[in-house]
């Protein structure tokens, strides 16, 4: 929720600046991504992995949304997965296959399978920087390629309705009213409290 808020109090100055590029962040495991309309925030039941996957897939959904929305307005929007990088993230990461015997036996590999924090970052400067893409928008890249993104990535009613409660949760029209405003912010009445989603 965090990167649609900021992108959106972002935006007036975005399409002020055009031309301008907008990058958002998956992983290929949006594959296996399901945007859970019963239990978004997953408060019946919890699977770290399927949260995980369902966060990259709005990520997508939400690239997808707001390209439509940005159409002729001089702002591009496009999605990249910069692939699995040894970074801070694996030495902190602490899940069962990461401890003890597995920690001994996988790390001396991970190097084989897993690109640099350099290389990581690849896709993501060849989606922001690359002149060639300067009107591409809407758009999925890995391994700085355009790839095909998987049916359920390119859900337009899926993608509106997520766009509708990430609204909604994110107190979207609240924030924007006072952001370019001298008014003080006052208390939302709508709302109904802190909202947690991966």
């Amino acid at each position: 929720m965090g990167h649609f808020l900021l992108t959106n109090l972002l935006l007036d100055l975005l399409v002020q600046s055009a031309p301008s590029r907008i990058i958002n962040v998956t992983a290929a495991t949006h594959t296996r991504g399901k945007i859970n309309k019963e239990d978004l925030n997953s408060d019946k039941q919890y699977s770290e992995l399927d949260a995980y996957n369902q966060s990259k897939l709005a990520n997508i959904l939400f690239t997808m949304e707001l390209s439509e929305r940005l159409k002729d307005k001089g702002v591009t929007v496009n999605a990249v997965n910069p692939g699995s990088a040894l970074t801070g993230l694996y030495r902190k990461h602490d899940s069962s296959i990461g401890r003890g015997i597995g920690d001994f036996l996988t790390k001396p590999f991970m190097w084989i399978f897993f690109k640099s924090p350099q290389g990581g970052a690849q896709t993501t400067l060849y989606a922001a920087l690359d002149p060639a893409l300067e009107k591409v928008t809407g758009k999925y890249f890995e391994d700085c390629k355009e790839k095909e993104i998987v049916p359920h990535a390119k859900d337009g009613a899926t993608a509106k309705w997520l766009w509708a409660v990430s609204e909604k949760w994110t107190r979207l029209s609240y924030h924007r009213k006072f952001l370019f405003s001298d008014e003080e912010p006052k208390h939302d009445p709508n709302d109904e409290g802190n909202v947690v989603i991966t």
